[in-house]
This record gives structure tokens, C-alpha cells and sequence, in this order.
């Protein structure tokens, strides 16, 4: 049923907060500027920093996140004293029940025997304690070390398990972005097969359906040149290193990746980053999506 409430402009409640119901699809920062023209472009993109900015009662600081009709956005302009945020990690979205986090390369999911302490799940932990010291986190999804990108973590292990359980059909878009050896010359295409890991903690690929489980990679060309080809990958299973086995089964393996087959590493990491994380809001039932840009390094591939 279409939202019944009257289209209204831009409107400044008593405690110097502005509000104004989103009339058409656009970006957050794009509807920003058209509803408070006399506001400058660093002002705004400013208190979206300072996370003064709300969609749904949900503070947002990402200004490309992508606005729909019907959603209140609104706008304070006290300033509150910020928690500080971990100095490696980039907190795009917050709210009671989950983060939304852009991990960089180098910096692992959760703790191994070797690393304790540097990991996204640490630094998230001890952040959440400085508001209350009975807050906790929760890991969903990982991404492996080497790949940079779109995480997202629990506020609490109900929301965790709720996700987890119904990951198929919560979760709605898993796209990344992937730098491989050579030029593919299949523009587009999907690869499928079974996977298992191996005791040594290498997942090897198989045609045969009583190896693993099954796992399936779509692959789209966004640029190419004779060394290497960049592409967009959407999966529609999330099995471990599946990305990275299925472009060494293609014979193209991501660079970087000497674990799976490649022999060139001119970034001096993983050519793998989660660009796009879309889902159902666990608690609200809204959808969110996360976008962020291709590493610059990545594009610096393909400048020349």
C-alpha cells in the first residue's frame, strides 16, 4: 500500500533538528543538499560524519547510502560528543542491533592463534564498551584478511542467530569487486561446483556433488587490458574462498592470491573487495544497502 502521509518540504522542529519525508529514490547526500539549499555541500557531508543524520531513527553517515520514498530523514544540528571510533576501521552505518563496518586489507575478521588483539571484531568489542561495558558484538560474516570491504556485525546474539539462520533470505546482495591474472575473454558468465577443505585449510574444487558443498559464482567483465581484468562478482552461495577457487578453477587467478594460484602480487595484497552489501533489516524488516568504491589501487591497474 502506497505511504498515505502528504509530501512536505523540509521543516525545523523546536530542538534544532530538521525532518522531511523522502518523495523519490536518491542518494542521502543528493536529497540533503535539495531539501536544505541554503546548507553548503561540507556542512552537510560534515554532520553526516558527526552521525547527525538519521533515516528511520537510524543514524547513517555513509552519504551514498540510497534513500527510497516514503523514509524520514532527519537532521541535527547539536552536535553530540562522539564516541571515538577505532582509528582502522571506517563505521559507515550503526544502530541497536548491527554494524556495518569497511574493513580494510591486512586486518582479519576475528582472532586467530597468532593475532589476538588487531582484529575488527577486537576493536569493534572494545568500542562499544566505551558507550556501556556490558555491550557486546557479535561476528555474522567474515571476510578473509587480505580482502577489504563491506562486514557486518551483531549488537546481540539474537539478531546474530536471526541473520545467520536465515542468511538465503536476509541477505539479498553479496557483490565484489576482483582483480584476476590475464584478460578473460568470456565477458560474463557463472561458475558452479562443490567445495571441501582440506585439513591443511585449502578448499579444493570438484564436479562431483558428493565433494563439498555446492557453491556458485556469477562474474561480469568491467575492465580488462592485457595483464589483468577486473571483475564484478555476485555470489549466490557464501562458502569459504569460494571467489578465490572458483577464478583459480577459470585459470585466472586473483592476484595476490599465491595460495590458489597466482604468481603476481603488484598491490601487495589480496585483489579482493566486498563492494556491496545489501540485506533485510533483521529488526525493522526494512532493505538496506551498502555500496562503497572500487579501491583506487585497484583501478590504478588499468589507468595506462
Amino acid at each position: 500500500m502506497k505511504d498515505a502521509r502528504p509530501r512536505s518540504r523540509a521543516k525545523t522542529a523546536k530542538k534544532k533538528n530538521t525532518e522531511y519525508i523522502v518523495e523519490k529514490k536518491e542518494t542521502l547526500l543528493v536529497s540533503l543538499l535539495s531539501h536544505l539549499p541554503h546548507k553548503s555541500r561540507n556542512i552537510l557531508k560534515a554532520v553526516l560524519k558527526d552521525r547527525q543524520v538519521s533515516v528511520d531513527g537510524k543514524p547513517v553517515t555513509q552519504f551514498d547510502y540510497a534513500l527510497v520514498p516514503g523514509q524520514r530523514v532527519e537532521v541535527s544540528w547539536t552536535r553530540a560528543v562522539p564516541v571515538q571510533q577505532p582509528r582502522e576501521l571506517n563505521i559507515i552505518f550503526e544502530d541497536e542491533n548491527i554494524i556495518v563496518i569497511n574493513k580494510p586489507a591486512g586486518l582479519l575478521t576475528v582472532a586467530t592463534d597468532k593475532e589476538k588483539r588487531k582484529t575488527a571484531y577486537s576493536m569493534l568489542s572494545d568500542y562499544v564498551k566505551k558507550e556501556n561495558s556490558e555491550n557486546k558484538i557479535f561476528v555474522i560474516h567474515r571476510l578473509d584478511r587480505e580482502t577489504s570491504g563491506l562486514l557486518m556485525f551483531a549488537r546481540n546474539e539474537k539478531i546474530k542467530e536471526q541473520i545467520q539462520e536465515n542468511w538465503g533470505s536476509t541477505v539479498s546482495q553479496r557483490t565484489y569487486v576482483g582483480v584476476v591474472e590475464g584478460r578473460i575473454e568470456q565477458p560474463e558468465g557463472t561458475i558452479s561446483s562443490w567445495l571441501t577443505e582440506s585439513k591443511a585449510f585449502i578448499v579444493y574444487s570438484s564436479q562431483n556433488p558428493q565433494s563439498g558443498k555446492k557453491a556458485i559464482t556469477h562474474y561480469k567483465t568491467l575492465k580488462a587490458n592485457n595483464t589483468y581484468t577486473m571483475l564484478q562478482i555476485n555470489l549466490e552461495t557464501g562458502r569459504k574462498h569460494q571467489i578465490r577457487v572458483h577464478m583459480q578453477d577459470m585459470k585466472h587467478p586473483i592476484i595476490g592470491d599465491k595460495k590458489y594460484g597466482s604468481s603476481d602480487n603488484p598491490l601487495r595484497r589480496l585483489g579482493l573487495h566486498a563492494q556491496v552489501l545489501a540485506f533485510v533489516h533483521p529488526s525493522t524488516g526494512e532493505p538496506c544497502r551498502f555500496e562503497t568504491g572500487i579501491p583506487e589501487k585497484f583501478q590504478q591497474l588499468f589507468s595506462a
